[in-house]
């Protein structure tokens, strides 16, 4: 949806679960809901394991 002025219709960020990569080099991370393994490895960057974490970012709908 639009606004008056092509301003576009704000983004609310919330609190929500990911795995995020325990490699000190590597920024990977995925939503919790994206992964269908219990502990998922860092697929698309380092291959190391990942640990869950919350993160405040924008809502998907």
């Amino acid at each position: 949806m639009a606004y008056f002025n092509n301003q576009k219709e704000p983004v609310e960020n919330v609190e929500t679960n990911v795995w995020s990569c325990v490699n000190d080099d590597c920024q990977g991370w995925m939503r919790e809901n994206y992964s269908f393994e219990k502990e998922p490895t860092c697929p698309p960057i380092c291959h190391s394991e990942m640990k869950k974490e919350v993160r405040v970012i924008p809502e998907m709908k």
